[in-house]
């Protein structure tokens, strides 16, 4: 029989892991398809990829669903460290391809401060696709960025002027090839327009009308119906950063959609607004183009749109699902 104080620790230990999955619902997913299943079992919940939720014309390799599994990842452990915890994680602990990490945690300790100030960011995160305004990215902040980024073990490249055109080119070609691919079609259409309830997908709420942008946006309500007028801005102070890994090893993917959430929580405490571009990653030869801006150096994971947006209207939330459908406690 287990003595009561272990059962109110594996108690303790199992409330603080349901927690920290429960945070990780905010996190950013390609298509908000929210790929990721928790199974917790006393002191350690392990991580699933959900292989049901893969967007199969649009990423058919399973890169953003690693990516977007990476971002839960990352929330589930700032919410622990905020709390005291410091999990020992195990990445691909076996076999099962659709097991993707492990974590364990003992007794707490101190609050990490900076995993509190990025905590504190995870319900206020947005994925922001109106157009932001003339102020710039300042230096420091975009090294600030980097930094957070490359303590995932991923890199960032922050787009020289004279490279937008190379951007803007890859995705507005990537964007026109997918809008060609009948199968892609159906899936934006199936992930925009979700049954009632169902807690996930992009809701014509949340899409931005078309405008002139520096760099292409994707059209998230086709049929006209988007929710949001993309403001007086055109992007002229955002900054563009190309997320990176030296490989597409799935063991880097997932650390790459860690460095994604570190990015996205990071310019969130710092004010920024945020927008993961997917769609130039999305079309091999895109891909490819994207890849020299790297100068051959590694493997593009994402662009994300960095900047400041002129007095606007606060968004509307994307939806989530319910912690009943994606968390898992084994008694």
């Amino acid at each position: 029989m287990t003595a009561p104080s272990e059962h109110g620790t594996r108690q303790r230990a199992t409330e603080v892991l349901a927690d920290a999955a429960r945070a990780s619902l905010h996190a950013p997913s390609v298509f908000n398809t929210q790929p990721w299943r928790w199974r917790i079992t006393g002191d350690t919940a392990a991580l699933y990829a959900d292989p049901a939720r893969k967007l199969d014309a649009t990423d058919p390799d399973g890169r953003l669903l690693l990516l977007s599994c990476g971002t839960a990842l990352h929330h589930a452990r700032v919410a622990l460290a905020a709390e005291g915890y410091q999990p020992q994680v195990v990445r691909q602990p076996d076999s099962d391809p659709h097991l993707l990490a492990l974590l364990t945690i003992g007794e707490p300790g101190r609050p990490d401060p900076e995993a509190q100030r990025l905590a504190d960011a995870i319900p206020r995160r947005r994925t922001d696709r109106r157009a932001y305004g003339e102020r710039p990215v300042p230096d420091e902040v975009l090294a600030q960025l980097r930094g957070a980024v490359e303590a995932q073990g991923a890199y960032l490249h922050v787009v020289r002027r004279d490279q937008m055109p190379l951007l803007a080119t890859s995705s507005g070609r990537a964007a026109d090839a997918e809008q060609q691919d009948p199968a892609y079609r159906a899936e934006l259409e199936q992930w925009t327009h979700r049954p009632e309830g169902s807690g996930d997908g992009v809701p014509a709420a949340t899409a931005v009308r078309p405008s002139a942008r520096r760099v292409p946006v994707r059209d998230y309500a086709p049929d006209g119906n988007a929710g949001l007028d993309p403001g007086e801005g055109f992007d002229l102070g955002a900054a563009f950063v190309v997320l990176f890994g030296l490989t597409d090893r799935p063991a880097d993917l997932l650390r790459g959609g860690e460095a994604l959430s570190a990015l996205l929580l990071s310019a969130t405490a710092a004010g920024l607004a945020t927008a993961p571009l997917s769609d130039t990653i999305e079309v091999d030869w895109p891909r490819h183009l994207l890849s020299e801006l790297l100068a051959g150096v590694g493997e593009p994971y994402l662009v994300v749109r960095l900047g400041y947006l002129d007095p606007a209207e606060p968004l509307p939330a994307a939806p989530r699902r319910t912690p009943g459908d994606v968390i898992e406690i084994v008694e």
